[in-house]
């Protein structure tokens, strides 16, 4: 397949790219600054710009641009970033992809359109498949005009999967990096009352997932996260027994919520237990299917 990938340059794109050129893939890449090789290609996300021959030949496109969300307070700039950063370059690609399908409607397509599982809003402890209604909250909103953007190539009639991805274990992930600061330092332990369910799953299995998506029989959203859903409890229980810490010092909701302000709210003290049904019934066997060895792959053990 010829696959086109924006967003390249992130922790899953990272890791995404070298899967797919050993699968036998031919991959170029969209970037905003000055292409660098001869797989690079210029667009502009912002003003909605690029070249309309660029997608006219490929078979897939990987969308996993945007502003990264980070542990910092919603400021409405922030959140502004947030939003616009993913619809413009969504809407872009899946303009361009409409085009190219009206052009050649015979050839195949499919768009992978990254989201997250902040799309439900804080859950609980109600288990949640990919036919559960959005959230209310202001990530559940993004996630929501976030996918909203894929509407045009899907009118068109390509294949869109909504790939709402979980917390993603890795060494070089932002979480894991904060985390194993913390509770290497002995000062680790539940966050809020740990009864909120933190939805995971290992980068090694976001890859294998979008591996599997590109030529499934699946459209629509598609929960990325494990198997077996953990609280946040558990998910700090393990992580401490894993670098051999304790964690005997909870950090109080209030605390959270004072120094993240909505984020805190959304991301750290409420959560989602989500299933990956449409991966599951779909066929993926997952590389993780514990968290316990999905972190442990994080920590490098």
């Amino acid at each position: 397949m010829k696959i086109a990938v924006s967003g390249a340059s992130g922790l899953i794109g990272g890791a995404l790219l070298p899967a797919l050129r050993a699968d036998g893939h031919e991959v170029l890449t969209l970037v905003r600054r000055t292409p660098r090789t001869a797989e690079e290609h210029r667009w502009d996300p912002q003003h909605h710009r690029i070249d309309p021959a660029l997608l006219a030949d490929v078979d897939a496109v990987v969308n996993l641009g945007g502003t990264p969300i980070r542990p910092r307070p919603f400021t409405s700039g922030y959140k502004e970033r947030l939003l616009s950063s993913r619809i413009d370059a969504t809407t872009t690609i899946s303009t361009a992809l409409a085009a190219a399908a009206a052009a050649d409607p015979t050839r195949p397509r499919v768009l992978l359109s990254a989201s997250a599982v902040g799309y439900y809003g804080d859950t609980g402890s109600r288990t949640v498949t990919e036919r559960d209604p959005a959230g209310t909250d202001f990530l559940a909103r993004l996630c929501e005009q976030w996918e909203a953007a894929t509407a045009p190539a899907e009118s068109a009639g390509v294949r869109v999967v909504l790939l709402r991805t979980g917390l993603v274990l890795d060494r070089e992930a932002m979480l894991m990096q904060v985390l194993g600061r913390v509770f290497r330092l002995g000062l680790g332990g539940r966050m809020g009352s740990g009864r909120q369910y933190w939805p995971w799953i290992s980068l090694t299995d976001v890859v294998g997932a979008m591996r599997h998506l590109l030529t499934a029989d699946v459209s629509g959203p598609a929960n990325l996260t494990g198997p077996a859903p953990v609280t946040n409890a558990e998910f700090t229980r393990e992580l401490a027994r894993q670098v051999h810490r304790p964690a005997v010092i909870p950090v109080p909701a209030v605390a959270i919520n004072l120094a993240l302000g909505e984020f805190g709210r959304s991301s750290v003290t409420a959560g989602q237990r989500a299933l990956p049904s449409v991966l599951e019934e779909s066929g993926y066997r997952f590389t993780h299917p514990d968290f316990a060895s999905a972190l442990g792959a994080a920590t490098g053990r």
